[in-house]
């Protein structure tokens, strides 16, 4: 399993700055940099933060698998399971146009179908122990550099570039898989844009990502993502987002039916073509110095994925080194 982004928003909300030394800061970018980060494709980012500005965000994310979409699109009820992730992410703006995060999330896993998995899937001990199995999952960092920003700041465009390496040789095997124990490469793009002539409170983003996939039995499961977000300001503290997500893998096997071979069998976990398209919303609440974020994405249709739902919380707190009022 691949846990979903987190809310971006919250970061460009946070007013008040936290002013602590260039040391305490520069200590906490290293810890952070050498153990945490996110290995998921990251929610819309078109703008980055102000040179010196930054944030740490600590979150819990649950996803509820309850069941899954096979080769045509229809649902099984089958295969339940639960997901849980906890993660801290850092994020830090060098200059006004370049910015870096990283994060890396501790996960829990367990197989809740009190039936075995339907044939040929294995039944796996991962999985019929019925327990929770958790660890850290993917190291990841992202750089994120602004190519564009109108004069008004109302629109921007940010490209970027990620990876994704698993912090050890985890079990990917199963249900209760920790995740797929696979290397990544992003690249993507974001831009975004303040609707003025409808609302200044209302801002929409988009972006497109392609992930290089380290490959399996020489099989490529590279993928495109896209994503929308509108993003609209309630009251000045509270804001409300609707999301929007599709991914295409490009390869891999096209059903459990083509895994013909033992070999193909013990990897169809990482090798399936998982096409999905999931949709959400979510609010962020700013306190003079934190801000609370929460989203609900459901998982809406697709084929060789998972139906279900992922319900994230979490905490956002500013960063500022050698910025001055003026």
């Amino acid at each position: 399993m691949r846990l979903l982004p987190i809310n971006q928003k919250h970061k460009a909300r946070m007013r008040e700055r936290l002013r602590i030394s260039r040391d305490a800061v520069l200590a906490v970018l290293v810890v952070l940099a050498a153990f945490v980060t996110l290995t998921v494709d990251a929610a819309a980012q078109a703008w980055t933060p102000p040179a010196g500005v930054g944030s740490i965000s600590v979150g819990y994310q649950r996803i509820s698998n309850t069941g899954h979409r096979v080769t045509d699109g229809s649902l099984k009820n089958n295969g339940f399971s639960t997901n849980m992730g906890a993660y801290v992410e850092g994020e830090y703006a060098f200059t006004d146009r370049f910015a870096v995060s990283a994060g890396l999330p501790y996960v829990f896993s367990k197989y809740t179908d009190p039936n075995p998995p339907p044939p040929p899937i294995p039944y796996l001990p991962v999985d019929q122990c019925h327990c929770w199995k958790g660890g850290w999952q993917d190291f990841g960092a992202t750089a994120r550099f602004n190519v564009f920003k109108s004069e008004n700041g109302a629109f921007s465009l940010t490209p970027s570039v990620a990876i994704g390496v698993p912090s050890h040789d985890y079990n990917f095997r199963g249900e209760a898989a920790l995740g797929r124990d696979l290397r990544e490469f992003r690249v993507a793009i974001d831009a975004g844009q303040r609707l003025d002539p409808i609302s200044s409170k209302l801002v929409v983003q988009g972006r497109y990502s392609y992930a290089l996939v380290e490959k399996v039995l020489n099989i490529s499961t590279n993928r495109s993502n896209v994503s929308f977000e509108a993003d609209y300001q309630l009251t000045r503290k509270l804001v409300a987002r609707g999301l929007l997500s599709l991914e295409r893998t490009h390869g891999g096997l096209r059903g459990i039916g083509e895994a013909t071979t033992d070999d193909l069998l013990s990897q169809h976990d990482r090798l399936l073509r998982d096409d999905n398209w999931r949709t959400g919303a979510g609010l962020t609440y700013s306190f003079r110095k934190m801000d609370v974020f929460a989203s609900d994405i459901e998982y809406a249709g697709g084929t060789n994925t998972h139906a279900g739902r992922a319900l994230t919380f979490g905490f956002g707190w500013p960063i500022e080194l050698g910025r001055h009022s003026h």
